[in-house]
């Protein structure tokens, strides 16, 4: 296991970053609305963590070619790492944000679903199941786990309800750096796979279909749509692994989950 294990003052920098990135998720929410573009929304959110939070938007100019804005905005059939523009989002579209924000040197990094005006059914049934892959694998998070029970978790619940699970990109231990080993994908077979230990911190962010699993990356070298169109849904938290089982660490207050969950 190559994971790096925190150190108690690690694991409160943790707390914080996560903290913040939640906060952000929860200030833009209003914001996300008719008429707006995903560039406005950036600005919001790039303004709100320098300013107010006094923190760094990690993936401005992370990688290469260097991303160029400060949030990921990913509509409707755009899987992930969507690039904010100048396009207004429309009634019934669905949006996933995704922010990471660095304060003291680490890393909290969180994801949501935003719905504008009213979505289709088939929409809305994809955001729920979706959350519910990231919930049921987060409640069951604890030292011992292996990384192939929580991927095996995500898998069934969405192949029960017949969409599909994107492989190409995955979870992945956090800290200092914006992405650590061990990776999280979110497909595999239980029993299998790095045991979880005390102390390490990762996300799980289950990108869920609903079509066919396969994805393309833009000419833009960031964004990731579906290869058939279909509408896409991801859900993200950032996690620590405690002696007994799991703490939220960019929990929202609007969220119906335990922040620390013992399975003592």
């Amino acid at each position: 296991m190559t994971a790096i294990i925190k150190t108690p003052e690690e694991i409160e920098k943790m707390r914080v970053a996560g903290k913040l990135a939640a906060e952000v998720l929860t200030m833009i929410g209003p914001y996300v609305k008719k008429g707006v573009t995903t560039d406005e929304l950036n600005t919001i959110c790039h303004d709100y963590i320098v300013n107010e939070q006094k923190a760094v938007p990690a993936p401005l100019n992370y990688g290469h070619p260097p991303f160029p804005k400060s949030i990921c905005t990913s509509v409707n059939h755009c899987i992930c790492h969507g690039i904010p523009s100048d396009k207004k989002l429309k009634d019934g579209d669905i949006i996933n944000i995704d922010v990471t924000v660095i304060k003291d040197g680490y890393h909290g990094d969180t994801s949501k679903m935003f719905v504008v005006g009213k979505p289709s059914i088939l929409a809305e049934r994809l955001i729920r199941v979706t959350q519910e892959c990231l919930y049921k694998a987060i409640e069951q998070v604890k030292p011992g786990m292996r990384l192939g029970d929580i991927g095996h978790i995500c898998q069934t619940h969405a192949e029960a309800h017949n969409y599909s699970i994107v492989r190409e990109y995955c979870g992945h231990g956090i800290g200092a750096s914006f992405h650590e080993e061990p990776q999280i994908v979110h497909y595999g077979k239980p029993g299998t796979g790095d045991v979880l230990e005390p102390g390490m911190c990762f996300t799980i962010e289950p990108m869920v279909n609903a079509g066919k699993r396969y994805s393309k990356v833009l000419p833009d070298q960031w964004t990731v749509v579906t290869k058939d169109r279909s509408l896409s849904a991801q859900w993200e938290h950032t996690l620590l692994v405690t002696e007994t089982g799991v703490e939220v660490l960019t929990l929202r207050e609007e969220e119906a989950l335990e922040r620390v969950i013992s399975h003592n």
